[in-house]
């Protein structure tokens, strides 16, 4: 037969299975790449740390009744926050928004996103630490204290002066101020002026142990009576705590001996003017019951928030002969101390002398 007539053999079908199997790799390999980016990216949102504050401790103060979105600006205004969105995300995401609780947060380095809405949403803020230290009135005290709690200086200073609530603390509205012994103290932003002050009552309890109280009643003075000496004495030493029980004990002779103190700094106080600096014979006639010139014995109440040291000093005084001091001429910040009226004022007009010198003349 002829080539031309045998039957032509049929070639290889190609087959549309490899093709459908292709398209369905790249599908898998494009949702397994997506799938790794959304994990990566989810993670980043959780697990990244996402404050950056270079070292510096920052913190958010959150007040009762504040919402989400004002906590969130609160956090954006102190520029620490890398992502923001991110972190939006994740508090959305933690239902954070519908559980704000007020307080005082660190935003501390380093900490993640996960961890600062865990942190906010718990309320496990931070505490203070209060501290407060050259202190003469009851408004400078509020302001003070003002802040480092979520309270107006108005409404600490309300307290202050209210006889209720003095007296129920066990003092009166003049002797208030002996209640605070300087110290650092721990508590929360949150915490209500009240219990900010119940809690200052406790620690005083806490420092008054039985054998200060001992010791008051050896040198014949009530607690609240040596919290007043101790301001004097601190007034007069405000540099060199050394000194300061060599003080309490000419003033503790004075008193013993019914002779008016004669404070300077009780002057200062009854005058009302801080800034002198030579007590001159018209601060003298200042009527006050401050004025240790005028009247015998302590003032009605403290001149300032005495230090532990000066507490202790009144304690513990020096025991000497001595009646009288008055700064030396040096100004090295030390006193003269006398036992005789005559030597006293050899040293007060050698100081009053200096003072001139100097053209200190009020």
């Amino acid at each position: 037969m002829s080539e031309l007539n045998t039957p032509a053999t049929p070639g290889p079908r190609r087959s549309r299975t490899p093709k459908k199997t292709s398209n369905w790799t790249y599908a898998l390999v494009l949702l397994m790449f997506l799938f790794v980016c959304f994990s990566y990216y989810a993670y980043q949102i959780v697990y990244t740390p996402n404050v950056e504050n270079k070292g510096e401790p920052v913190y958010v103060l959150i007040p009762k009744g504040a919402t989400y979105e004002q906590v969130m600006d609160s956090i954006d205004s102190k520029k620490v926050i890398v992502d923001k969105l991110s972190l939006r995300f994740m508090a959305k995401l933690m239902d954070y928004p519908e559980l704000v609780k007020p307080g005082r947060y660190e935003l501390k380095d380093g900490l993640t996103n996960y961890d600062l809405i865990v942190k906010l949403r718990s309320g496990n803020q931070d505490p203070v630490k209060l501290t407060y230290t050259n202190v003469r009135l009851k408004k400078d005290l509020a302001q003070k204290l003002s802040g480092f709690i979520n309270a107006t200086p108005a409404e600490i200073d309300s307290l202050l002066n209210s006889p209720s609530f003095t007296k129920k603390l066990g003092f009166d509205t003049t002797t208030i101020l002996t209640m605070f012994i300087p110290n650092t103290y721990e508590m929360y932003w949150t915490t209500p002026a009240e219990q900010m002050m119940e809690r200052m009552k406790k620690e005083y309890d806490n420092f008054w142990t039985k054998e200060r109280e001992a010791k008051a009643k050896d040198v014949g003075l009530s607690k609240t009576e040596v919290s007043i000496l101790a301001s004097i004495v601190q007034a007069e030493q405000s540099i060199h705590a050394d000194e300061r029980p060599k003080i309490a004990g000419v003033y503790l002779n004075r008193l013993e001996r019914g002779i008016a103190l004669q404070a300077d700094p009780t002057v200062v106080y009854a005058n009302g003017d801080f800034s002198i600096r030579r007590v001159l014979n018209v601060h003298l006639k200042k009527d006050s019951p401050y004025n240790t010139y005028m009247y015998k014995g302590l003032p009605p109440g403290p001149i300032n928030l005495p230090a532990i040291s000066s507490l202790e000093a009144v304690l513990n005084p020096e025991e000497t002969e001595y009646l009288y001091f008055c700064a030396k001429e040096d100004f090295s910040g030390y006193h003269a101390f006398a036992t005789t009226m005559e030597e006293h004022l050899r040293n007060a007009r050698r100081y009053q002398a200096a003072l001139t010198q100097r053209n200190i003349m009020k």
